[in-house]
């Protein structure tokens, strides 16, 4: 019973600590390193700028940058940035406090249109907005605890954790608590990102569209293991939520297109 109170004790100390993990702190330090990253990618020439490609990436983030602000709860202002990498990979993604990057790759090779671009514009500043990367740390810093501790509590009672040369709590750690709440983070992006470029008037009839194109790119064949070990959901199980999602976001774009 000790070990158990000592258990709950160590999780209160560590919520304590990981709340005082500040918003501020952490865009911060994402602006430091989203710099660090800009720096040495103009000296690789890297950074794209006058493209068409690269134009109509930033005119997208300039659309939605308004309504993102808007959408902002975090009590703390973001400084919306975004970089256009000349890159063939099939990738974008948003640091904490709105630092953006977008590849050239995803839009040319998968032949994007505006209301796609906007469709991955608004999942990552979901991310942004919803501070992933906040959360991700607080999950990670407890989940780790817990293994810790649950090990301790194994070996209290004379039981090793030690199956086969593979630890069974860091596996249940890794698939049983972080990888399904990454999954839930992806989700998340995905819905708030598609009301998100309704309300900043771009199509949502476009959001499952994306990752039908991104499967064919792929050439992905996601079984349930594969599903299982990924901090991703299945492009097909983004098919479907998105789809299920359109007709109430698509009610937002048409009031928006009234006006």
């Amino acid at each position: 019973m000790k070990q158990w109170t000592k258990f709950g004790f160590s999780l209160f100390l560590l919520s304590a600590v990981t709340a005082c993990v500040n918003t501020q702190q952490i865009n911060s330090e994402a602006a430091h390193s989203y710099a660090k990253v800009q720096r040495e990618a103009r000296s690789q020439g890297a950074v794209d700028n006058q493209s068409a490609t690269a134009k109509r990436i930033h005119t997208v983030f300039n659309n939605m940058k308004p309504y993102a602000e808007k959408a902002n709860r975090t009590g703390v202002p973001f400084a919306w940035e975004i970089t256009v990498f000349k890159s063939p990979e099939l990738n974008a993604w948003a640091m904490p406090g709105g630092k953006m990057a977008f590849y050239t790759g995803l839009v040319d090779k998968l032949a994007l249109n505006d209301d796609e671009i906007a469709v991955v514009m608004g999942h990552e500043m979901a991310h942004a907005l919803q501070e992933h990367s906040k959360t991700g740390r607080t999950v990670s810093a407890v989940t780790g605890l817990a293994a810790q501790l649950g090990k301790i509590a194994l070996a209290s009672q004379g039981i090793s954790s030690n199956v086969l040369g593979v630890d069974a709590v860091d596996v249940l750690r890794e698939f049983g608590l972080t990888k399904p709440f990454s999954r839930r983070q992806e989700t998340e992006a995905d819905e708030v990102g598609l009301f998100l470029m309704a309300e900043s008037g771009y199509n949502p009839e476009a959001a499952p569209q994306v990752w039908g194109k991104m499967s064919k790119a792929t050439k992905s064949t996601q079984d349930l293991l594969a599903t299982l070990a990924s901090t991703h959901p299945s492009n097909a199980d983004r098919q479907a939520n998105l789809a299920r999602l359109v007709p109430t976001a698509k009610a937002v774009y048409l009031k928006k297109k009234s006006f």
